[in-house]
């Protein structure tokens, strides 16, 4: 019997579209914008950390993006890529967590003065919503990759 040459487990081209791990780009995309539109929309009220929040949203935002384009063209080719994968959704899992919490925390303290500031609040609590959103795509996707990487390991 033959044995099989090791390939690469990574999708490229329209297949990207076809897989589980990557069929969550596209929301992750979707809701990670979304994050990045409500806080950016919001006022803001004291000094707060939402500078965190704007910075993993933009930053998961560019990369992500990129990520998907080294996908689709077929750059994904290499050996590393399946370990690539893996850690970046887990690190964008876990800064998404930490934006989460931050986010859900300055909501919180902006409670007191909601009767001003009531769009802010719900633009707020919306933002808080898509952030363990985009946590629950990033977590999941990772989970995948990981899956992903070891059966072809």
């Amino acid at each position: 019997m033959a044995s099989s040459a090791s390939t690469n487990p990574l999708p490229s081209g329209t297949s990207v579209f076809t897989t589980v791990p990557d069929l969550f780009f596209i929301p992750e995309f979707i809701f990670g914008g979304l994050v990045w539109t409500l806080v950016a929309s919001t006022k803001v009220l004291i000094a707060n950390p939402q500078g965190w929040v704007m910075f993993v949203s933009v930053f998961c935002f560019i990369f992500t993006t990129l990520w998907f384009l080294i996908f689709i063209s077929g750059a994904n080719k290499s050996s590393i890529w399946p370990t690539l994968d893996v850690v970046y959704h887990s690190l964008a899992a876990f800064f998404y967590l930490s934006a989460a919490v931050v986010q859900a925390y300055i909501t919180i303290s902006l409670k007191s003065v909601t009767s001003t500031f009531f769009k802010e609040y719900q633009l707020d609590i919306a933002a808080v919503v898509m952030c363990y959103v985009v946590t629950l795509l990033y977590t999941l996707h990772a989970i995948f990759s990981t899956m992903r990487w070891k059966s072809s390991s």
